[in-house]
């Protein structure tokens, strides 16, 4: 058995396992990489899997795979960058155990990440946000869920794998009423709650009537919801919501939307970036400005603050020849 096998089961069983200690989604999406490249090379090389070293893997046959992954795959710019990200990670524990290789090694992690356009993000205004949570029937027990879930989605902007993850444990609904929640990179994080969320919790914790352990969202057959069902779900709702609604016609609406809903709500409240970072559970807290770029109604009031230019109109003129030449380019 050649190098490579080794030391990648290594980089999975100590360093991100027992080490780093992170999430199965990570292993999930660690792992998923590994085995799309090493059929790639598989297929590119004709050498099984656990016959390759380290050096087969050269920073040429790395770039052909994830020309591969744009081309033949379909994958777009992100997925590239967080494939490239896990291939990076390995030979960077790589490099602490095998320095006779690195040299390939320097040249894989040299590989730039691809740059990509930024889209605003899409978010519900309040009509329409009222327009989807009318839509679940109160009078089915499915009604009911649903409509406790999106609105506790839409209110406190959790990730659909944190809601998925609630138990009825994480419910408090005593003075200063909050939901408690494991987030991503395992942080816990506690959201408040307004009185109208926690009166619809109350009576779904009634009708639900189960363990603190139990899984708070669940089918009729007491099984938790999974990601698909969930936005299955919504997605019928939506549809329902754009007969009342026309706006959402023009709209692709996903758990992550509500999320992104949320946050405006909070920005156009004037809540602190800082205060939203900490809500929404981001590491850090300029990950919050997709929600400055998205908001036009701050745009337009800073844009009212500003005094008119007064200065008449001109053109610059250098006044050295080299400053001259460089204009004209």
């Amino acid at each position: 058995m050649t190098k490579l096998a080794p030391t990648l089961q290594a980089f999975f069983s100590e360093r991100l396992i027992r080490q780093r200690q992170v999430s199965p989604h990570t292993i999930e999406a660690y792992r998923d990489t590994f085995r799309l490249l090493l059929v790639f090379v598989h297929r590119s090389k004709s050498i099984p899997p656990s016959k390759l070293d380290i050096d087969d893997l050269d920073a040429s046959l790395i770039s052909s795979f994830l020309d591969h992954l744009e081309r033949d795959r379909k994958n777009g710019a992100r997925t590239r960058n967080a494939r490239l990200a896990a291939i990076r990670s390995l030979f960077r524990f790589a490099a602490l155990c095998h320095p006779e290789h690195a040299a390939t090694i320097e040249r894989v992690l040299a590989i730039p990440s691809k740059r990509f356009d930024r889209r605003l993000v899409t978010y519900l205004h309040e009509e329409e946000l009222t327009a989807l949570l009318a839509a679940p029937d109160p009078r089915s027990w499915t009604g009911r869920r649903d409509k406790v879930l999106f609105t506790l989605a839409a209110e406190t902007g959790m990730r659909v794998s944190e809601i998925i993850n609630l138990r009825i444990g994480d419910i408090h609904l005593g003075t200063g009423a909050h939901v408690s929640c494991t987030g991503k990179g395992r942080k816990m994080r506690i959201t408040p709650i307004t009185a109208k969320m926690k009166s619809l919790l109350r009576q779904w914790l009634r009708e639900r009537d189960g363990d603190p352990t139990e899984a708070l969202f669940v089918s009729r057959m007491t099984r938790p919801l999974s990601r698909d069902a969930i936005e299955h779900r919504l997605a019928k709702y939506v549809d329902s919501a754009r007969k009342s609604c026309a706006s959402l016609r023009q709209k692709r609406v996903t758990m992550h939307v509500l999320r992104h809903s949320a946050a405006m709500r909070l920005m156009r409240a004037g809540i602190e970036q800082s205060v939203i970072a900490l809500w929404l559970g981001h590491e850090q807290v300029g990950t919050t400005d997709i929600y400055l770029h998205a908001d036009m109604a701050i745009k337009e009031r800073a844009l009212a603050r500003t005094a008119p230019i007064s200065t008449g109109a001109g053109r610059f003129k250098p006044g050295d020849e080299l400053l001259g030449f460089l204009e004209t380019l």
